[in-house]
């Protein structure tokens, strides 16, 4: 193990190298958050792509292929339909509005007041999602190093709160590229053939496996559905992929660029897919299906390449975990703390907000750790993060940018009703249900258009302000209450 021991070594001390390299690029308020708004097709993708496949994709993706074979793909597969669907029909919308969060968006289009709210939802669903990806840690480096779930989880959380907090999104965004290099070799071009071979071909594992396993909707059409409810529309207004957005240098960049990262994750859904049922042919009695990623890496790969495929997985947590850290401080800073307590940005505030942020990332850095080690459910921590989500903001985004007569009353009333919905019925159902999804998304669009519809429609100046920001004709807010006109 000592070749896979130097890989994994070699690729952490990268990415704490590339940390401090980001700091000297993040002087300013837009690099630190957003890269200076100044990436190309390329990087874009890669990052985007990083992001989006995280330690549920990949070590996920993989136990749901050896539990249900190629329909296990669905999961990922409708993350992958997401981001197309985002990058086809709004990430130039979104690149256009030069915001920060997607709680800025709702002040601008609604006329302010929908901010702290709104904000509220969206950091538990970003530090529910990098509590997840925290907790990832543990079942890599138990497999790596034989290492306490603790200890494992300190030393993944503490490498990315290090290097996130160092040089914010320019740190993340070079660590993500690299991280999407890494998995692209070491689970498309590695452990993929690597695991269909050792499985005798597909033609073996037809023979030795239930014909069900490759039914493309052996899964179930009631489960497809819930994964469209939660990761496509999720995929369309979480804060950690607006964020990746706004740092496309331009809303052709955000398009075209995300689709090319859209179509990358239903390669990788299926490679996943493939990779769990060659794992069932070669292991066909796991007490758990999420340890076949860890069982056919560790059994079927040589050394060094063994190494590089952890590192893969490892990669794939990462580039979740620092994408979810910096929104939710992004967002605890930006839409909850400073606006709670009132604060007026100072004429030579630029490096001051760098600084503010830069400890919220610290701050919210050690409260996900911590929370990583307390908490034991990662599925009923994620469902809850992408119900509450969906439920609560998924109307009052989407209405905002489709339907003017939309009013803030409505969408606020949206953010509420909704979001004590799921809360409610995820207490009846059960949080694993699919109930809770279903009625807070149906009571979130019925409190939306009805109070919409009985209060005064939005100020026609506001409008109008929101219309010169989606056509990208209006400069850069560099603060919510400036974007804001007064009289509101």
């Amino acid at each position: 193990m000592a070749i896979d021991y130097t890989v994994i070594v070699v690729y952490l001390v990268g990415m704490l190298a590339m940390g401090w390299w980001g700091m000297r690029r993040a002087k300013s308020k837009s690099e630190f958050l957003v890269a200076g708004r100044r990436l190309g097709p390329a990087m874009y993708s890669g990052t985007m792509a990083a992001i989006v496949l995280g330690g549920a994709s990949t070590i996920g993706g993989v136990g749901l292929g050896y539990q249900y074979g190629l329909s296990g793909a669905w999961m990922v597969f409708t993350i992958g339909l997401g981001l197309l669907a985002l990058s086809v029909f709004f990430s130039a919308r979104i690149a256009r509005l030069k915001v920060y969060t997607v709680s800025e968006m709702l002040d601008l289009r609604y006329g302010g007041r929908a901010g702290v709210i709104s904000g509220v939802v969206m950091w538990a669903y970003t530090l529910m999602l990098a509590v997840t990806s925290t907790i990832a840690y543990a079942t890599i480096f138990d497999v790596l190093f034989d290492m306490n779930r603790t200890l494992a989880i300190v030393l993944g959380g503490s490498i990315v709160v290090a290097y996130s907090t160092l040089g914010g999104m320019w740190s993340i965004t070079l660590t993500d590229m690299v991280q999407f290099v890494v998995k692209t070799i070491g689970v498309l071009l590695l452990l993929l053939p690597i695991a269909v071979v050792n499985a005798g071909g597909f033609g073996e594992m037809k023979d030795r496996l239930p014909t069900e396993y490759f039914d493309p909707l052996g899964i179930g059409g009631e489960t497809i559905f819930t994964y469209v409810l939660i990761y496509t529309f999720g995929m369309l207004i979480g804060q950690d992929i607006w964020q990746r957005v706004f740092t496309a240098r331009s809303d052709r960049t955000a398009k075209w660029g995300g689709t090319v990262a859209g179509t990358y994750c239903l390669a990788y859904a299926l490679a996943g897919a493939v990779i769990g049922t060659a794992a069932k042919v070669l292991y066909p009695n796991l007490a758990n299906a999420d340890d076949a990623f860890a069982t056919i890496v560790k059994d079927e790969l040589p050394m060094g390449v063994r190494g590089l495929v952890l590192a893969a997985a490892l990669a794939a947590v990462m580039s979740t975990s620092s994408g979810a850290l910096i929104a939710c401080a992004t967002v605890a800073n930006n839409d909850i703390w400073s606006r709670l307590r009132g604060l007026v940005k100072p004429a030579d505030g630029e490096h001051d907000e760098v600084k503010g942020n830069r400890a919220f990332i610290l701050i919210m850095g050690v409260g996900v750790i911590v929370t990583a080690i307390a908490l034991n459910n990662v599925v009923e921590a994620l469902t809850v993060a992408y119900n509450l989500l969906v439920g609560g903001l998924l109307v009052p985004i989407l209405g905002g940018l489709l339907w003017k007569r939309g009013t803030v009353q409505g969408a606020l009333a949206a953010v509420v009703v909704g979001g004590l919905a799921v809360i409610g019925l995820m207490a009846t159902y059960g949080i694993l249900a699919n109930e809770p999804v279903y009625y807070g998304l149906l009571s979130s669009l019925a409190a939306y258009v009805a109070v919409s519809l009985v209060t005064k429609p939005t100020d026609a100046a506001v409008l109008a302000a929101w219309r010169e920001r989606l056509a990208g004709r209006a400069p850069e807010p560099e603060l919510v209450s400036e974007a804001v006109p007064a009289h509101q």
